[in-house]
């Protein structure tokens, strides 16, 4: 593979391609959404979150986080080894998930069982071939593959919202069209992330591994274990995080509950997952060769940047959040909109939070990392339990933005002020690697 690092492009121009891109991205199931949340209930999203949150759990630790590495490897045949082991877990991970789905679903955790090993197929292969575009700088191509995931999801649950919508789709019954909507979006993505072509090829690449490509998946493996060891555990328990509150919301009042906090929250994380995504992939190589005064200074910056950009956002919902989710999505969704206010401190401080679980990545941080993550999922899921306890969906929802507001200010603090940012990225990590925000 030719590498394009001699010519990056800088944080500017790589973190606007990927902007220009995401924003094109959300803002077709921005602007569709409305129209979806009227061809299906909230009991139909209420199950089609449920999934998604579950097919998020297992998918995210399919590749044991293998592909993070990636823009850390310096040679091509370190990368095309951690290309090929992460390839394979994936496929090991679906394989599993087969027999997990039918155990989730007797439990009554998972609905539509049948359609996790897609999930997870779809999603772990594209989050390995984003990360390869990510070390090639193949920035437009990452662009274009999330305009294609999330445009073409929101289209795909359009279309077949509105075939449905004479019959079944009033009913949770139909969530079965906007879980299948995501994993055809997924591959359609995948196929602008093909390139660059490994050595030798995909088909060389799949086949049954050679001595000497099994004997350099070992050796990354283990140069890079702790991406499975601390950064997988880190990121399975942060979309933990989701599905037990998703399953406490069921459990305490019901799928529309749960439809609810899915839509709220699918578009109050809309503008992080626009701007800490295209941040986040242009700050990681940044940091991975910078100094550590011009490491501390990026990261001032961009906390600076999104914090300002997060207190608009705060504003905008406290004052006028029920009104703005009936307007747009219609008196049955109101509820979504007082969600909204009560979770909006939570999400302005998520806003700023998401880009920056890179930072510990690159500074070899993460089990740091990964201890203060575990106390805010606790925090989180304990938060929720207890408000929903005394004060029903709104309690729980005030509840989490009380408890995770200082919870992620103490961790601003301490990235701003970290005293050990090392020289050059840790080829081999000794400390850890986190992917997922705290």
């Amino acid at each position: 593979m030719t590498n394009a690092r001699g010519g990056a492009p800088s944080l500017v121009g790589a973190t606007l391609t990927l902007l220009m891109g995401g924003a094109l991205a959300q803002l077709l199931p921005l602007l569709l959404g409305p129209f979806i949340a009227r061809l299906f209930t909230p009991a139909a999203m209420g199950v089609f979150t449920q999934f998604a949150t579950v097919a998020a759990t297992v998918a995210v630790a399919a590749s044991l986080r293998y592909e993070q590495a990636l823009p850390l490897a310096r040679a091509d045949d370190e990368a095309h080894a951690l290309l090929a082991l992460s390839l394979r877990l994936v496929a090991v991970a679906v394989l599993v998930s087969a027999p997990l789905a039918w155990l989730l679903h007797v439990a009554g955790w998972l609905p539509w069982p049948v359609l996790l090993p897609l999930a997870v197929a779809s999603a772990g292969t594209l989050q390995v071939l984003m990360l390869w575009a990510n070390r090639a700088h193949r920035f437009r191509a990452l662009a274009a593959s999330r305009v294609v995931q999330y445009g073409g999801m929101a289209l795909l649950q359009l279309a077949l919202g509105w075939a449905l919508w004479r019959g079944v789709a009033s009913g949770a019954q139909a969530a079965w069209a906007l879980i299948l909507a995501p994993v055809a979006a997924q591959v359609l993505a995948c196929l602008w992330l093909m390139r660059p072509v490994p050595a030798g090829g995909w088909a060389k690449l799949l086949r049954p591994a050679s001595a000497d490509l099994r004997g350099r998946m070992r050796a990354q493996a283990r140069r890079h274990k702790d991406f499975a060891l601390i950064n997988t555990p880190h990121a399975f328990l942060g979309t933990l995080q989701d599905a037990l509150a998703v399953a406490l919301l069921v459990a305490w009042s019901g799928d529309a509950a749960a439809g609810f906090w899915g839509l709220a929250l699918r578009y109050l994380k809309a503008p992080a997952t626009l701007v800490g995504s295209a941040v986040s992939q242009a700050l990681y190589p940044r940091l991975a060769g910078a100094t550590p005064q011009e490491a501390r200074r990026v990261v001032r910056q961009v906390m600076a940047l999104l914090g300002g950009v997060a207190l608009v956002l705060t504003l905008v919902l406290l004052v006028a959040g029920p009104w703005l989710f009936e307007r747009i999505f219609g008196a049955p969704w109101r509820q979504a909109g007082e969600l909204a206010r009560a979770l909006a401190p939570y999400i302005g401080a998520h806003f700023v939070a998401a880009p920056l679980a890179v930072v510990t990545m690159a500074w070899g941080a993460q089990a740091w990392a990964f201890r203060l993550a575990l106390v805010g999922q606790v925090a989180f899921v304990a938060a929720l339990a207890l408000g929903l306890r005394a004060g029903g969906l709104l309690g729980g929802a005030w509840a989490v933005s009380a408890v995770m507001v200082p919870y992620f200010g103490w961790y601003f603090w301490r990235l701003a002020h970290w005293p050990d940012v090392p020289a050059s990225p840790p080829a081999a990590p000794a400390q850890a690697a986190e992917g997922g925000t705290p």
